[in-house]
């Protein structure tokens, strides 16, 4: 009874959200989505993605142990997160024309640590692991969205924002793969943890790779306008947001099954 009143509780706030974000995206009175608006369209596309994956994970939580609850349900708050900007970005880019860059990396700026975060959660979720890698991961990736931004944003010189967000993303490759992290994992002695945290090793290194290679062609050297640095951006966060978290919900199924 208690966990039918919890899942009902949480369908029924998330509906809430997705009718605040929905307004507001469709508040002005001449914002129309053109048939040949393909940015316009990929960011409907993805909203309505982050959506429905959403409503996958935060259903899905009842179904696994307890102990990957947690993992299951930051895995939904980086896609519902995400549909909310998303929402925002989309009415920004249609009614302007403009690239939406506080919203995006006001996102990010959240969105990314959780995911992060969540390289703690699945080895805390099968053994003890220092508190230090989650505050270390913490860092790493504020530093590499701030700097960036700054970059981005004008700041500070995109070059130095490109050093010091790139200086952000070698260390947390270096903690998933070759720091505290990377050892726990492999003193884990669990085999799906072991497939999904290197699955999810992959995405940071391949998947989040297109990022800098955005900025570099976008800031620095040119060769990709706005309108397509806009499509690479929010494929990137489709496949990136919603593939890490079906990721987490595929290991934690899998330990689950096991301990029933």
């Amino acid at each position: 009874m208690r966990e039918f009143f919890m899942k009902t509780l949480k369908t029924l706030a998330f509906a809430a959200i997705a009718l605040i974000g929905a307004s507001t995206g469709a508040n002005a009175a001449e914002a129309f989505l053109a048939t040949d608006d393909f940015v316009g369209i990929s960011f409907w596309l993805i909203s309505m993605g982050m959506l429905a994956a959403t409503a996958f994970f935060f259903m899905e939580q009842a179904n696994v142990s307890t102990q990957w609850r947690k993992s299951v349900n930051v895995a939904g708050l980086v896609t519902g997160i995400a549909f909310i900007h998303y929402m925002y970005m989309r009415a920004v880019w249609v009614e302007t024309g403009d690239t939406p860059t506080v919203y995006r990396y006001i996102d990010w700026l959240i969105t990314v640590p959780l995911q992060l975060v969540e390289f703690y959660l699945i080895l805390a979720a099968v053994r003890k692991v220092p508190t230090g890698i989650f505050w270390r991961i913490l860092i790493g990736s504020i530093v590499m969205l701030v700097g960036g931004y700054a970059g981005e944003a004008g700041f500070i010189n995109a070059m130095l924002g490109f050093i010091i967000g790139m200086a952000g993303w070698i260390y947390i490759l270096y903690e998933i793969f070759s720091g505290e992290a990377g050892k726990s994992m492999a003193k884990s002695g669990n085999k799906s943890l072991v497939t999904a945290f290197s699955a999810l090793r992959m995405i940071v290194t391949v998947g989040w790779a297109i990022y800098p290679l955005g900025y570099v062609f976008g800031y620095l050297t040119g060769g990709i306008d706005a309108n397509s640095l806009n499509v690479i951006y929010n494929l990137a966060d489709f496949v990136n947001k919603i593939a890490f978290g079906l990721i987490i919900w595929s290991c934690a199924v899998a330990n689950s099954s096991k301990r029933a």
